[in-house]
């Protein structure tokens, strides 16, 4: 365990940082925030700030040595450096790696289960016809990595829509469109004790490939279809030796959830948590990093 008064590292400057630095010195730990942007909501309300380029390997160990613990807010940092933080690293990198390749992600998920939307590496033009052929059009070709927020992500309504597409030079991923009636999120902590607790899941609405709402409580046919939706995330969790707060996306469909991608940290969508449960998400990642059970994910009761 890791008592108050130790520092906690987070990789990441944004918000989700900025949160968890909060929740952090509200249980009496103090932050180190590591980030390549000079300007950080996050470095704002911690003790201590590296600006470093990801991908040095000297500024990451000198960084990790201040640090108890080391953690991150963001999905899209390069896995490799962080050799230079080692067993200091939660939740394991290896869940950045599987999150970061969209084609490794829906296959881990269907190798525990999971429905992903029908999907096709694409590496050509030729491969990017076939695929089509074989899924079907309207469809969304998106590269397999550094894609978030809408973008890296072309729709393609029929075959000849994709003649008009330039591939880039980076590995992509068709997928089938999912006609689909509601988008939810599944928010579980984990701790380093092997139990898993979930949030209540809130409807998502998005604009523009963002997130603007969530709503709770959520549709009831979003409702109906937690309990395999929440099945297939425990597995991701378990599968990965997780520890800390895990998201995973879904949409709600006639045929039942169809994973969506996962998200290795707290998330946009449990924003809500903070006033709206016993236990925020930011603050049971906090306490599960460093070794301390969970609190109640469950909304207050009422006096």
């Amino acid at each position: 365990m890791i008592a108050p008064g130790g520092t906690i590292g987070i990789l990441g400057g944004g918000q989700l940082g900025r949160m968890l630095a909060m929740a952090a010195a509200q249980l009496g730990y103090r932050c180190h925030i590591y980030a390549p942007d000079r300007e950080s909501v996050a470095a704002e309300v911690s003790a201590e700030f590296t600006c470093a380029p990801w991908l040095d390997q000297t500024a990451l160990a000198a960084f990790a040595q201040t640090c108890d613990v080391v953690t991150f807010e963001f999905e899209n940092v390069p896995v490799a450096p962080l050799a230079a933080i080692g067993a200091k690293l939660v939740p394991h990198a290896r869940a950045l790696k599987i999150a970061q390749d969209r084609l490794h992600e829906k296959g881990f998920a269907e190798e525990l289960g999971g429905k992903p939307a029908p999907y096709a590496p694409v590496y050509s033009g030729e491969e990017l016809a076939a695929a089509i052929d074989r899924i079907g059009a309207p469809g969304i070709l998106k590269t397999r990595a550094d894609g978030y927020d809408g973008k890296g992500q072309w729709r393609i309504n029929s075959a000849r829509d994709a003649d008009a597409i330039r591939l880039p030079a980076a590995a992509t991923i068709y997928e089938g469109l999912v006609h689909f009636s509601a988008e939810f999120s599944v928010i579980l902590v984990r701790g380093q004790d092997g139990e898993v607790r979930f949030w209540d899941s809130a409807e998502n609405v998005h604009r523009n490939g963002i997130l603007a709402t969530s709503i709770l409580p959520p549709s009831q046919l979003i409702h109906s279809q937690l309990g395999e939706a929440r099945t297939l995330a425990g597995a991701i969790a378990e599968a990965l030796g997780y520890v800390g707060v895990l998201t995973c996306e879904f949409f709600a469909t006639d045929a039942g959830p169809i994973f969506n991608e996962m998200a290795p940290r707290v998330h946009n969508s449990g924003h809500w948590t903070i006033e709206g449960a016993a236990t925020s998400q930011f603050e049971n990642h906090i306490r599960a990093i460093c070794g301390f059970r969970w609190g109640r994910p469950r909304p207050p009761r009422p006096r």
